[in-house]
């Protein structure tokens, strides 16, 4: 069976179901990283205490580390593209 052959067979249920599953994780993870960097770039009062004993600078790119980060996972949650490349 050439390669080609195998990218055009349909999806198996547990294949599809893996597929959602990978999916929703990729969509939360993605969330998250990007409700963290807002957090790390705009502190409340509460998380302002702990922040403070760091490099800002260090804070800043931390933050923007995990927007692309969760802008990522949430392209890769998007695509699907999990057993076909």
């Amino acid at each position: 069976m050439a390669l080609e052959e195998f990218e055009n067979e349909p999806l198996t249920e547990r294949e599809k179901g893996m597929i959602r599953m990978r999916s929703i994780t990729n969509y939360g993870m993605g969330f998250f990283m990007i409700v963290v960097g807002f957090f790390f770039m705009f502190p409340t009062s509460y998380t302002h205490r702990y922040i403070d004993q760091y490099d800002p600078a260090l804070i800043k790119i931390f933050a923007v580390i995990c927007w692309l980060y969760g802008g990522f996972r949430l392209y890769r949650g998007y695509k699907k593209n999990y057993f076909r490349n």
